[in-house]
């Protein structure tokens, strides 16, 4: 009875981290590409016009973590009260408090939805480094979908860790696949797709896909093997 008690427990522990996360997750999804368009206009300022580049600019500091989350209609800073996972949207009925304009929908269903694949890590793995090795696979890749379903965009800042944290867990035994078979799944992965990428090119004079899906692919096969 109190193991049962307690496997409950570190289920519904590992619900509320992961609508913490789902939380932090939106926001990831959403600043991430503007921080990377920001990135790319600051870089062709400098190729094509140097001298406006090197002049000082004051500009808002914007990250994953500042400035805080607004409204994007009105502008109104969301309060602490106002951002807690699901419970705020529902007490909100899904209108900003300032302006009434709705509030996405997608915004609790991320919440929810890596809550969920929290506790299911947890009730696979239990509290441990494999649970959370693959909390975090699940998470990423939530996140890429979601980011490339908006902006057709598959950031380096993801893909590239996912693969390292691939090949990682492969040596320390967090997955069932050998280090030998994670390495060859992720040049294996990479290179199927990039052989197409350059065969449709050649044929067509046209660019089919982004390298950032050779990346995802290449992540894939880190973590499940060539096969």
């Amino acid at each position: 009875m109190l193991a049962e008690l307690d496997a409950t427990l570190l289920v519904l522990f590992a619900f509320v981290f992961g609508l913490m996360i789902g939380s932090f997750l939106n926001v990831v999804i959403y600043r991430l590409p503007k921080m990377m368009e920001r990135q790319w206009e600051r870089e062709a300022l400098a190729i094509t016009n140097p001298d406006a580049a090197a002049a000082p600019r004051e500009e808002e500091a914007f990250n994953l973590l500042v400035p805080r989350s607004r409204c994007g209609q009105c502008g109104q800073a969301i309060v602490w009260y106002e951002n807690i996972p699901i419970i705020s949207y529902l007490f909100l009925r899904g209108l900003c408090s300032a302006c009434s304009a709705r509030i996405s929908f997608r915004y609790p269903m991320v919440e929810l939805i890596t809550a969920v694949l929290a506790a299911y890590c947890a009730q696979r793995w239990g509290l441990t480094l494999v649970g959370l090795a693959w909390f975090g696979f699940c998470a990423a890749l939530l996140t890429l979908a979601l980011i490339d379903f908006d902006t057709t965009l598959l950031p380096d800042d993801i893909t590239l860790p996912l693969l390292w944290a691939g090949l990682i867990a492969s040596t320390l035994h967090w997955t069932a696949v050998p280090l030998s078979d994670s390495l060859w799944g992720a040049i294996g992965g990479y290179l199927s797709l990039w052989s197409v990428y350059w065969a449709f090119k050649l044929f067509t004079g046209k660019e089919g896909m982004g390298y950032g899906d050779f990346k995802l692919l290449a992540a894939l096969g880190a973590w499940f093997g060539w096969q």
